[in-house]
């Protein structure tokens, strides 16, 4: 199933760039325009059942967003689809429990939420924030919400990690689809920062 999922992003991607040598930037804007206000509703509603559902691919949405709608506009977006989804994981996981989390991963990737809750994140702050920044953040939010974190813990830990880690692949988009160097360079000084914190809270994951 992991396979899958960068399979699944890897698709969504090589279509976005398919669209823009196909069409153009401009005429693929045009398109997303003619949904009018719906627009950004559509890719937010995207992006936040990517993240209830960690089976689907939420990577690509980040970038979509940032090439469609500018870096602005597509990290508002962007953000407020993870902020509202990942305190929606947090809230089903506190409340209802590991059953219907299960339900919403799925059991191979419940071993996943339950590794993660085992990491201790309820008394190490940066650690957690660490986990919420990478491609895990997603389970991450199920997996906090299993611990005996206190909410508002959780709550600025999440808007650190948005804060920090959503305008990398915003802005990758955005210098993908416009051609802006700034926003490449962003881009990848960013991820090299994300992949020494991926790789930090993934050895603590293994140990």
């Amino acid at each position: 199933m992991k396979t899958l999922r960068w399979v699944l992003i890897g698709v969504l991607i090589a279509l976005a760039i398919w669209l823009l040598n196909k069409f153009g930037i401009e005429q693929v804007r045009e398109q997303v325009e003619r949904f009018g206000i719906w627009a950004p509703a559509i890719l937010f509603g995207l992006r936040f059942t990517s993240i209830i559902l960690p089976v689907l691919p939420g990577t690509a949405y980040a970038i979509l967003a940032g090439g469609v709608f500018g870096f602005v506009q597509g990290l508002l977006v962007v953000a407020l689809a993870d902020l509202l989804s990942c305190t929606f994981n947090f809230y089903i996981a506190r409340r209802y429990g590991r059953g219907l989390v299960e339900r919403f991963v799925g059991q191979q990737f419940m071993e996943k939420v339950d590794r993660l809750a085992q990491r201790h994140l309820e008394g190490n702050f940066f650690l957690m924030t660490g986990f919420l920044m990478t491609g895990l953040f997603d389970f991450a939010a199920y997996a906090v919400g299993l611990t005996q974190t206190r909410w508002q813990s959780y709550f600025i830990a999440l808007i650190a990690s948005i804060l920090i880690a959503k305008p990398l692949w915003v802005a990758a988009g955005a210098g993908i689809f416009e051609g802006s160097q700034l926003f490449l360079g962003f881009a990848l000084l960013g991820a090299f920062g994300i992949g020494i914190v991926t790789a930090v809270v993934q050895r603590r994951t293994q140990d």
